[in-house]
């Protein structure tokens, strides 16, 4: 019989964390690249109108600044695509002045050849345009510098977050960032300890990339760490720089190489598409259903005069805690915080009022309180309780890649959930069913498959309720 022991049971010492949550900086990029784009918008304009001033003493003349309009879509939309506006782009003048000349040269061919397919370049004159476009390479490579220049005085050259964890292996210094030592606290990548993950998580949330120097024993099990917790990772390797490996990260200050060995599940506009997804959805609902909710947390309050929620910790994105919120379906001296006891269908901790909203799903709408929070997803691996477990085991003691399924948030239903994975867990097949169908979803997300499973659970939840 598997019992909680050692560091398990020492929650209130394990979860102590010297170290403040880093700021996040992605914020920050964003409004860089928003404030890049309109002042690369303006340029455009300006040196068209002032192209049109010097070939023709007409500031701003009518076609001229068609042209412009014209280019500037196109424009955008190769240079959201070729990096121009990336994070690359903010910290290497050159390299971001590359890009943007190459976008504004595609998108000038672009633009000709259509014109030339509708006849319509003849109205354009090729010395005015030509010169607004030599004007406009000229301020947008001069605008790069400004930007890095910027950067370097006002933000200190940091548009990122970089960690570097020391855990026995060669010297690696963070040019960038910061560096700990693991030991500091407590970090065993060969531990199961949800807590150590969890501080392992707090210590990485808002990095942008962290590297990782550890003896090659342990390799194995950092690289399983770094994926698990959705980041982009890298650990430090001696040998493929001995070997010259192509593919990996070279570091030739420091010559020093390191193997990349995971990237965070979703690119940046994946993260934004599915977090609008979340909001919208979430805000509607909660309108939507307030009356309901209402009336559901008056009756829980009538029937027994507790709380009306359940407040659990659950384990979330990054493997790290989070309060979820349900109404309260069991009595209040029966309630079960580690989630220790799945609960049966006659289960009699189970209050009158509570066995209604359990078997309809309603006890789970306060949950949409928490994707509005940014704890959780509409869709997602659904969060379970710590002390779960599956034919007396804790899930990760059934499988180790348990972790790997909290590089996403947590949803409120997922794709094990439509497939029929619900309900308490007592073999291991239950567990692993759902784990399987959990990195199946990571692996392959994509809006629309977020949008097919909301709509499969309406299916499902009328289905079960019809009988």
């Amino acid at each position: 019989m598997n019992k909680q022991t050692g560091l398990l049971l020492d929650a209130a010492h394990t979860e102590k964390i010297a170290r403040p949550i880093a700021p996040s900086l992605e914020r920050r990029r964003l409004r860089a690249f928003a404030v890049m784009m309109v002042i690369d918008a303006a340029l455009l304009h300006i040196a068209f109108a002032a192209a049109s001033l010097i070939y023709h003493g007409d500031w701003a003349s009518p076609n001229n600044m068609l042209a412009a309009q014209t280019l500037l879509p196109v424009f955008f939309t190769i240079a959201l695509y070729n990096g121009s506006y990336g994070g690359q782009a903010l910290g290497d003048w050159v390299f971001a002045a590359k890009r943007a000349l190459t976008a504004l040269l595609v998108s000038t061919a672009l633009v000709n050849f259509l014109a030339f397919y509708t006849k319509s370049n003849a109205e354009f004159s090729r010395g005015s345009v030509t010169l607004g476009l030599i004007l406009s390479a000229i301020a947008i490579v001069s605008f790069r510098r400004v930007v890095e220049m910027f950067i370097a005085r006002f933000w200190q050259g940091r548009t990122t977050n970089e960690l570097v964890i020391d855990d026995g292996g060669p010297s690696f210094a963070s040019t960038r960032g910061e560096s700990i030592l693991a030991s500091d606290y407590a970090l065993d990548p060969t531990s199961h300890d949800p807590f150590m993950f969890d501080r392992l998580g707090k210590l990485l949330q808002n990095q942008d990339k962290v590297v990782v120097s550890t003896p090659r024993e342990r390799r194995e099990q950092w690289a399983f760490l770094l994926k698990s917790a959705g980041v982009h990772g890298e650990i430090v390797s001696q040998p493929a720089h001995d070997l010259g490996a192509l593919g990996v990260q070279h570091y030739e200050a420091q010559d020093r190489t390191t193997l990349i060995v995971s990237n965070g599940p979703l690119k940046l506009r994946s993260r934004i598409s599915k977090r609008l997804f979340d909001t919208v959805i979430a805000g509607a609902a909660l309108l939507a259903l307030s009356p309901l909710l209402l009336v559901v947390a008056l009756m829980i309050k009538l029937e027994d005069g507790g709380p009306i929620f359940f407040v659990q910790r659950r384990m979330g994105r990054g493997n790290t805690f989070f309060n979820m919120f349900k109404f309260r379906s069991m009595k209040v001296d029966k309630n079960d915080a580690e989630g220790a006891r799945s609960t049966g269908r006659e289960d009699d901790r189970i209050t009158r009022i509570g066995a209604f909203i359990r078997r309809t799903s309603i006890d789970e709408l306060p949950q949409l309180i928490n994707v509005l929070k940014g704890d959780m997803s509409i869709v997602g691996p659904r969060p379970h309780a710590l002390g779960s477990r599956a034919n007396n085991k804790f899930f990760w003691e059934v499988d180790a890649q348990y972790w790997r399924r909290h590089c996403l948030k947590p949803g409120l239903t997922g794709l094990a959930q439509v497939r029929g994975h619900r309900g308490a867990t007592e073999k291991e097949s239950d567990l692993t069913d759902r784990l399987q169908s959990d990195l199946e979803y990571i692996s392959g997300w994509s809006l629309r498959r977020d949008i097919e499973i909301v709509f499969k659970t309406i299916l499902v939840l009328r289905h079960e309720n019809a009988y």
